[in-house]
């Protein structure tokens, strides 16, 4: 049976993340095509069988929206992982941090003193026609002055090899689900990487994600009650609004579970009657969450949540932007 040749594989024109030149693994990808080189062409073939029934038996899907319809498919997952040598993603994780830190003085900026417009920095006509803004949030000011906890970019890579930021998803990111996933399903199918390679875990990542949430609520000392909105499981990231939820211990709610009294609190309905909600992570567009602020003819949002967050009796991931580069 034929195995990889990797002095058959083209990588020229481009920057390759596996091979620097025909039959020249990078030095952090070594170890990899040394492994799938001592696979035969058949067991490479079962390698990505057992990956197929892993996503299977796990459940990863994701919808997709046709003609109205909504299908279910199985993610797609490459067997064949990239590998970030680690100085280079501590100076990458390093400048996302750096990234995000501005991102959040850049919105908190425009909902108050709106300085980097009247220093010429930033057009005012690009604020002025911009479908993102929303006045409703002028003038308030949330925790640390945090308007995204949770931030989601795209990276991708120039002929040279140097990572760029594509685009910064602040409002309701997605997809953390599946990197989790993928690095469980690389698990299973490429255990002996594991066994010997050095590489830097994720499991905590939902962890990390639950103490975060927990840190903002509004009744320090008590245990938070904290539950992730939804739209509902016609959303097509619904996957992993359940996945979140179920990894951190905590309710996935709609929004018809949720009510907001006279004294702005916001309870969660339960067969043991009304509970006080301390921390929403939402994920539903600003548009939908709250009929009295936005859209009046939202169902999938919780009449007077603006109200609560005003008065700073419910925390959570707040109204942010998207931002392309």
């Amino acid at each position: 049976m034929t195995k990889v040749n990797w002095q058959d594989y083209a990588c020229k024109g481009f920057y390759d993340e596996l091979i620097a030149a025909p039959g020249t693994p990078r030095p952090e990808a070594q170890m990899l095509c040394d492994y799938f080189q001592n696979l035969e062409a058949s067991e490479l073939i079962e390698h990505k069988h057992a990956v197929d029934v892993a996503i299977q038996t796990m459940g990863i899907t994701f919808t997709v929206y046709s003609d109205g319809s909504m299908i279910d498919r199985a993610w797609p997952f490459d067997p064949v992982p990239r590998i970030i040598p680690r100085p280079e993603w501590e100076k990458t994780a390093a400048g996302l941090r750096q990234r995000v830190q501005a991102l959040n003085m850049f919105i908190d900026d425009l909902y108050h003193d709106q300085r980097i417009i009247k220093d010429g920095v930033f057009p005012a006509e690009v604020l002025a026609q911009s479908v993102n803004f929303r006045p409703q949030c002028v003038g308030i000011s949330p925790p640390h002055s945090v308007w995204a906890h949770i931030c989601g970019s795209d990276l991708v890579r120039d002929s040279d090899g140097t990572l760029y930021v594509l685009e910064d998803n602040l409002r309701v990111p997605s997809g953390v689900s599946y990197m989790l996933e993928n690095r469980n399903v690389t698990k299973r199918v490429l255990p002996e990487m594991f066994a010997t390679g050095q590489i830097q875990p994720v499991d905590d990542y939902t962890d990390q994600l639950f103490d975060m949430l927990a840190s903002m609520s509004p009744r320090p000392g008590d245990d938070p009650q904290i539950v992730v909105l939804t739209p509902g499981i016609y959303n097509s990231a619904y996957y992993e609004h359940s996945y979140l939820a179920q990894q951190m211990g905590v309710e996935l709610v709609e929004g018809s579970d949720l009510i907001v009294s006279d004294d702005d609190c916001v309870y969660m309905k339960t067969v043991d009657g009304l509970q006080r909600v301390d921390v929403i992570y939402r994920r539903i567009d600003d548009m939908f969450l709250d009929p009295e602020a936005f859209n009046p003819d939202s169902m999938l949002g919780v009449p007077g949540l603006m109200r609560s967050w005003r008065a700073g009796k419910v925390l959570g991931q707040c109204t942010g932007c998207r931002s392309r580069r």
